[in-house]
């Protein structure tokens, strides 16, 4: 008896050392995972087009809007970074004409410009133009029109020292369900500039954490292959970025199963750059508890 106890005993403890250290790599694993999502994320910031080589967004006007680096223009790009006088942003009717002064090499792939036609973000490939180490395209954000500059040598690169996040758990790897609604909602997503954005919402994503029921409208835009999540939370403004944060999940699986890592929460460009254009959660997105997971505030931008 006394033999089969201790074999007994010693099965019983292989049996927990195995689980233990199947547990461990899991644990090991899934740490790598975000480990390696986050270096990812790091690494297109470094980029010099990323949202940190963003270098002014100059809202045009009807007409005729100068530009160049010289201060008397309608659009003033930075000091040093370009000839005083470069040109004339022509806006009539929503579209946008450049015409580039004699002598000043402005290039649209490759090729020199003299005047040309611009499409906007709007139209999902908008018509780049560089000079030297500045690049420079047209967006829309509802009626208003502008210009984006990016300096590709811009000292936030290089100043940028990556992302303080907290620590990664398990914990915040939640299972929520999707549920659908009987037809698309539109939900209103405000933005940084005073704008309320419609965006389309096919159905909330209701989990719970410590035992608790909430729920998330994601954008969900036709031919999307998941979700697009705009949320607060009780660290918004104190360890997070005041407003908000974004999420990625994946589509609907069996059963309406979807996967929220809040590991994997982070900061909208906004948190990086003042020239960026970010939509805000909208109001039903706010949750009332404090998310320690994700990207902290980044402490090279503002609150």
């Amino acid at each position: 008896m006394a033999r089969k106890s201790l074999c007994g005993t010693l099965a019983f403890g292989f049996v927990m050392i195995m689980m233990t250290a199947c547990a461990t790599k899991t644990d090991a694993d899934y740490l790598k995972s975000i480990d390696e999502w986050h270096q990812k994320r790091v690494d297109g910031l470094k980029a010099p087009d990323s949202w940190l080589s963003l270098a002014g967004l100059y809202w045009l006007k009807e007409g005729e809007n100068s530009f160049g680096a010289g201060p008397s223009n309608d659009v003033v790009f930075p000091r040093d970074e370009g000839p005083a006088e470069m040109g004339v942003f022509f806006l009539e009717n929503g579209l946008v004409t450049v015409r580039v002064k004699e002598g000043v090499d402005i290039f649209h792939d490759d090729a020199p410009v003299t005047t040309l036609e611009m499409k906007s973000d709007v139209s999902g490939n908008p018509t780049v133009l560089n000079h030297r180490t500045l690049s420079w395209f047209v967006i829309q954000r509802g009626d208003r029109i502008g210009i984006r500059l990016r300096d590709s040598a811009n000292p936030r690169i290089a100043d940028f020292k990556g992302i303080e996040r907290f620590p990664v758990s398990e914990k915040w790897r939640i299972e929520a369900e999707f549920k659908p609604y009987d037809r698309v909602k539109i939900i209103s997503v405000p933005t940084v500039l005073g704008t309320i954005d419609q965006s389309p919402c096919t159905g909330a994503l209701v989990f719970e954490i410590e035992g608790r029921e909430y729920s998330l409208d994601p954008i969900t835009d036709e031919g999307s292959t998941g979700y697009f999540i705009i949320f607060g939370d009780a660290t918004n403004g104190k360890e997070t970025y005041g407003a908000g944060r974004f999420l990625g999940a994946e589509a609907a699986g069996p059963g309406g199963k979807v996967i929220l890592d809040f590991n994997k929460a982070y900061n909208p460009p906004c948190a990086f750059s003042p020239f960026a254009t970010c939509p805000l959660p909208p109001k039903q997105n706010f949750l009332p508890v404090a998310v320690k997971a994700g990207e902290k505030a980044y402490a090279g931008g503002h609150h």
